[in-house]
C-alpha cells in the first residue's frame, strides 16, 4: 500500500513505509495505544486501566483494559512480527486476569492514575457515558489483543480457533509510514476480528445510584458548604448532574452527549469526601482538550484547595472552604462548562 500526502500545490508528498522497530522501542508503540485507546479494538472505546501490570508469574501485561461491558482486555503487542509463542503467552496472562475482583482491578487502576480514592464503578460508567439504568459486572468476561507489525499466518489461526471456541481474541497489524520532512502516519487493520458487535444494553446491575437527598445526608459540615453550592449551581446554569452509586459527575450538555468534567463523593465513599476532575473526557471530546485541562489544573491548583492526583487534580474535604475559596471555585467551573461547551466536538 501506497500512502500520500496531498500538498496546497496538489502535488503529492509519499510517505515512505518504515520498518518500525529500526526505530522505535515496543514501550513506544505503548504509549501511542495508550494515547489512543479507540484505535485497539473492533466494536469501540477501551479504557486503559493499567500499564506493565504485574501479574503472580512476575511477567507484565503491556497494557490491560476494561471494554464498555466491563470485560477486561489484554492487550500484548510486538514492534515487529508476531511471533507463535505471543498467543501462549497472552493466555497465561489471561488465566490470571480471569481471577480478579472488582477490589483488585479497582486497586490497578488507582496505581496506574496514581489516585487512592478513585471508584472504578464510577470512572468506568463516565467514560463510556453509561445511563443510570445500566449496570456492570465487572470481568464476567476476558478478550486478549495482539498488536504487532506482522500477524502470522499461525497466530491468525489460532486467534480463529480461539474465537470459534467463544475466547474473544482479536489481531491487530499496523503500518509505519514517514516523509522526508519526517511527517508521521500510523495504518491499522484488524486481520482477525473485523466484525462489528452490537452495543447492547447492559442487564447486569451492581448498586442502585444515589440521589440527591441521600448524598446531602452523607455529608459533614466541612463539606455541606461546597457540595450544595456545586449542585445549586448545576441547576441555576443547567449544568447537568449524573448520579452514580455512590457520587455524582457534572457535566456539559452538547447536542445529544456530554462531557463530565468534575466527580464528587460524599462521607460514606471509600475515599470519602472529594472532589476530583476527569481529564479522559475532556481530553477526548474536546477540541484541545489537553491544553484546557492543563490550563484547568493550574487554576483549580491555585483555589489551594486541590493537589495533584496522577493526570487528574483531587480536593479532599479536610475543612470547611471559605467562602472566598467557594466562590473561587465556583466561577472557575462556570468557566471551565462555558469553555467546553464551545470547544466541545459533536460526534
Amino acid at each position: 500500500m501506497r500512502l500520500f500526502k496531498v500538498e496546497n500545490s496538489d502535488e503529492f508528498t509519499e510517505y515512505k513505509e518504515q520498518a518500525f522497530k529500526d526505530e522505535h522501542k515496543e514501550q513506544t508503540m505503548e504509549v501511542w495505544l495508550e494515547k489512543n485507546p479507540d484505535s485497539i479494538v473492533e466494536d469501540g472505546a477501551l479504557l486503559i486501566i493499567g500499564r506493565q501490570v504485574a501479574t503472580n508469574q512476575r511477567s507484565f501485561i503491556d497494557l490491560l483494559a476494561l471494554d464498555r461491558e466491563g470485560n477486561t482486555v489484554i492487550v500484548e503487542l510486538k514492534r515487529g512480527k508476531i511471533p507463535r509463542e505471543t498467543v501462549s503467552q497472552a493466555l497465561e496472562y489471561t488465566s490470571w486476569v480471569e481471577s480478579l475482583e472488582y477490589a483488585k482491578l479497582e486497586q490497578i487502576l488507582r496505581d496506574y492514575l496514581n489516585d487512592e480514592n478513585l471508584s472504578l464503578l464510577d470512572y468506568h460508567k463516565a467514560y463510556f457515558k453509561l445511563e443510570e439504568t445500566e449496570g456492570v459486572s465487572f470481568n464476567k468476561d476476558q478478550r486478549i489483543v495482539i498488536v504487532g507489525y506482522e500477524i502470522s499466518q499461525e497466530v491468525r489461526q489460532t486467534a480463529l480457533f480461539l474465537r470459534k471456541k467463544g475466547l474473544r481474541a482479536t489481531c491487530v497489524e499496523f503500518n509505519y509510514f514517514k516523509t522526508n520532512s519526517k511527517e508521521q502516519l500510523i495504518s491499522v487493520e484488524i486481520v482477525v476480528g473485523k466484525e462489528s458487535l452490537k452495543k447492547g444494553r447492559i442487564q447486569t446491575a451492581t448498586r442502585p445510584a444515589t440521589t440527591k437527598k441521600k448524598f446531602l445526608d452523607d455529608l459533614d459540615e466541612n463539606s455541606s458548604s461546597v457540595f450544595m453550592a456545586i449542585l445549586d449551581l448545576a441547576d441555576k446554569h443547567k449544568l447537568l448532574i449524573e448520579w452514580g452509586s455512590v457520587g455524582f459527575s457534572l457535566n456539559v450538555e452538547v447536542a445529544d452527549t456530554h462531557v463530565p468534567f468534575l466527580m464528587g463523593y460524599p462521607k460514606s465513599a471509600a475515599y470519602s469526601q472529594i472532589i476530583y476532575t476527569y481529564y479522559p473526557a475532556i481530553a477526548k471530546r474536546v477540541n484541545n482538550g489537553e491544553e484546557l485541562f492543563a490550563s484547568f489544573k493550574d487554576r483549580l491548583r491555585e483555589t489551594g484547595l486541590f493537589e495533584k492526583a496522577g493526570k487528574e487534580m483531587k480536593y479532599v474535604i479536610r475543612q470547611k472552604p471559605t467562602e472566598d475559596q467557594i466562590m473561587h471555585l465556583l466561577n472557575l467551573i462556570l468557566d471551565m462548562a462555558k469553555q467546553i461547551g464551545e470547544n466541545a466536538l459533536i460526534e
